[in-house]
């Protein structure tokens, strides 16, 4: 009996190894995710004045879907039938989350800076949990309400560059307009997501939300083709044209589903914040981007308004989306 006690106690000491180095990896696989999502901005910046915005994003996310396609092969029947019950709400779906988000943020940085831009995109949890509240119901305590507006004074902040007179004067860079409403693209894309409730798994149907998205970009892309904003694919082009879609598209797609199922939604959607973190860092380096005062004063109401929305929340919900 004794020896039978041991066996067991020796097997529960290798399972919670396993978990642990199962956390561990997770972990280690949401923060390169991160990092190379951040990259994605860098890259976007770089070469704005190169390629257009719907040019980079069509690409983007064609390339990523032509490179993911293969790895579900074993359920492009499962694909085919959501295909066949629900093509407007994937279409719809993955347009809006992976399409026109990503396009309007390619937008507002030809105008803006990518540091500005990682900031502004942190602010995707309290979105998605705002209009969480509106389209699912889903409830909203006091702490949620004060610090979803503390930290949309952040936003604030940075937009008039911590000039009140600025705003006086509506003194205010479109190109970071442009990265809000991309933010609340996303916000919408995770809300829907959630609603829809498809019965795929996740890497499958990031695969055919992809495919949405790049049926959505080709009409932006081509009215840029007939208004001759062509791209110049020199040395810098193609190079960032091929970051955004192997390592910061279907590689960090990739690892994000990774992370999720390593680590559960709520802890790997919540790590979105090293991206603002890593977008600063390399913007400095590779960019020449510098965070100025009100950029601080921003991301310090950011931060306090989102501790307030995670914290003292009135139960757990999820803010990543399902892939």
């Amino acid at each position: 009996m004794a020896i039978h006690v041991l066996a067991v106690d020796s097997g529960a000491v290798r399972t919670e190894q396993a978990a642990g180095s199962s956390v561990a990896v997770g972990y280690s696989v949401a923060v390169l995710c991160w990092l190379l999502s951040a990259g994605v901005y860098i890259a976007a910046k770089w070469v704005s004045s190169e390629m257009p915005p719907w040019a980079l994003c069509f690409w983007r996310v064609l390339i990523a879907w032509a490179i993911l396609l293969p790895l579900v092969r074993g359920h492009f029947g499962s694909i085919a039938a959501l295909v066949r019950a629900r093509p407007l709400e994937l279409f719809l779906v993955g347009g809006i989350g992976l399409a026109i988000c990503q396009g309007m943020v390619f937008i507002g940085l030809e105008y803006a800076d990518a540091t500005t831009a990682g900031i502004i995109v942190a602010l995707i949890p309290i979105i998605t949990m705002i209009l969480a509240r509106f389209i699912l119901g889903e409830p909203m305590g006091t702490w949620q309400v004060i610090g979803s507006v503390i930290a949309f004074l952040g936003i604030v902040v940075i937009l008039i560059k911590g000039s009140p007179t600025a705003l006086m004067r509506l003194d205010v860079n479109s190109g970071e307009l442009w990265v809000v409403a991309g933010a609340v693209c996303f916000g919408l894309y995770a809300v829907l997501l959630r609603r829809a409730k498809f019965e795929l798994e996740r890497l499958p149907l990031l695969v055919v939300l992809l495919g949405a998205a790049a049926l959505t970009a080709l009409p932006f892309y081509l009215w840029e083709l007939a208004l001759d904003e062509r791209s110049a694919l020199d040395g810098s082009g193609l190079i960032a044209l091929a970051y955004v879609a192997i390592p910061g598209g279907a590689l960090m797609y990739y690892l994000f589903n990774w992370s999720v199922e390593a680590l559960g939604a709520a802890r790997a959607g919540m790590l979105l914040y090293l991206q603002t973190i890593f977008v600063a860092i390399l913007a400095y380096f590779f960019l020449g981007e510098h965070l100025q005062s009100y950029h601080f004063k921003g991301a310090a109401l950011i931060v306090v308004g989102l501790l307030f929305v995670t914290l003292l929340k009135p139960h757990t919900t999820s803010v990543a989306t399902k892939p």
